[in-house]
């Protein structure tokens, strides 16, 4: 009875070949200028041979399936194209979007649905702008793994994505809800993330870690976006972030720390976080830290210029926001200015969700006007982040054994890096998705 089973198996096995169901597939891209390694030297009339999900051959010159043995490969031309890594955003919040004009109180009547539903079209705007990867840094985690979760079986479109979960943060913290009355607050807070005490944060990063996070957020400062007049500081105490970061790290997790204010800046750094999000006031000091740590800066500059635009015409921003945002975001730049001219490791990352999504490349034309060369701009969207994220054998580049996330533009991005406003290609996995 055995041996039949094995048999009939064995024979069912050998028709799926036959018939191609185990097949794998081929395609040749024609690149007109390429630019795919970290040296960042362009090479002209370049094939790029994809199998399945894997870039599995680079060759000099236009060569054809004959000459590659590959008579079944589709042909995807962009002889006129620059072809180079699709582009990775270390933060962004994909559930949301921020829009003066929508109802401030429809927190209180969708469900989690909802936000899964409207964040389709948000993620399809991404994967579309060229971005393949992104670092979601701050959504709910019964919204945001099961979008990951879909996108991985391929019933929606998006980027691949590393996510954070729900953020860790202190009561009354950046993370936590503000702005309604207490008892309200109390009904709808107190999630997974909120903790006070060393211990009690212990416990927040085990539980944000068991829901799904790939990533630790934390609220090391005020915010913002918050709708309270607290200012920017520390939020999280010394023992509460050391507590945090060892936690996260002993569990396998990154950990990452939105921080405004320099005091909290320096003491997630001390902590030993991964990165730092925003870090609107450095310092001296704080650049000695984060050389001696070798963490990276997430400036999110896009950020700062969208809310110093809504500003001027809000009027129904609350007066907490409006005056935190005409306090910090003109600081933004002088650090990123700083961090780039003590050489900080800078990866990067928009925010998108206080921006609109799509538009993450408006982030390559502000770090340029800064001080950063186009080419450092890239490499910040693509070897750094996928370094930061810890996947560098997978992306961030295109070599043989990577994964095929490719991209095309018109132009050269290192001429003039607004061509990433417009991708014209975009590819994941080896899957097109716009062409």
């Amino acid at each position: 009875m055995k041996t039949t089973l094995i048999t009939t198996f064995t024979s069912i096995t050998m028709a799926l070949i036959a018939n191609g169901a185990f097949a794998q597939q081929h395609k040749i891209i024609y690149a007109g200028s390429l630019l795919a390694s970290e040296d960042q030297k362009v090479k002209t009339e370049q094939t790029l041979v994809i199998t399945d999900n894997t870039i599995t051959a680079i060759k000099n010159g236009y060569l054809t399936k004959a000459e590659l043995n590959l008579p079944d490969a589709d042909i995807i031309n962009l002889k006129n194209q620059f072809v180079m890594p699709g582009l990775i955003d270390m933060h962004v919040h994909v559930t949301f979007e921020r829009d003066a004009k929508a109802n401030p109180h429809r927190w209180a009547t969708e469900y989690d649905a909802d936000y899964a539903l409207r964040s389709i079209k948000y993620l399809q705007r991404t994967l579309d702008a060229g971005f393949t990867s992104v670092r979601d840094l701050g959504s709910d985690h019964k919204v945001i793994f099961p979008l990951k979760r879909a996108i991985e079986r391929n019933d929606i479109n998006g980027p691949r994505i590393f996510a954070a979960g729900n953020t860790i943060s202190p009561t009354g913290g950046h993370a936590d809800m503000h702005g309604y009355r207490k008892d309200i607050t109390d009904a709808v807070t107190g999630g997974i993330g909120i903790c006070n005490g060393a211990d009690d944060c212990s416990r927040a990063v085990r539980e944000v870690i068991k829901s799904g996070a790939d990533v630790i957020k934390i609220t090391a400062t005020g915010g913002v976006l918050s709708n309270t007049a607290a200012g920017v500081n520390q939020q999280l105490t010394d023992a509460e972030l050391v507590a945090i970061v060892d936690t996260a790290h002993h569990l396998g997790r990154k950990v990452t720390a939105h921080a405004h204010g320099t005091q909290g800046i320096k003491a997630a750094l001390k902590a030993g976080v991964d990165s730092i999000e925003h870090g609107s006031y450095l310092d001296k000091e704080a650049i000695k830290l984060f050389k001696k740590t070798e963490a990276y800066l997430v400036p999110t500059l896009l950020a700062g210029a969208t809310v110093s635009e809504e500003v001027l015409t809000n009027p129904n921003m609350p007066p907490a926001i409006a005056d935190k945002v005409r306090e910090v975001t003109p600081k933004m730049q002088a650090s990123f200015k700083l961090a780039l001219k003590n050489k900080v490791n800078i990866a990067f990352g928009t925010d998108s969700g206080v921006s609109r999504h799509g538009l993450n490349a408006n982030e390559f034309s502000l770090m340029v006007n800064n001080g950063m060369s186009e080419a450092q701009a890239i490499k910040s969207a693509t070897i750094h982040a996928a370094k930061l994220l810890g996947q560098s054998a997978l992306i961030g580049d295109l070599s043989v054994g990577k994964q095929a996330d490719i991209i095309s533009v018109n132009g050269s991005p290192l001429k003039n890096i607004d061509v990433l406003k417009n991708v014209q290609f975009v590819m994941k996995a080896g899957q097109v998705y716009k062409q």
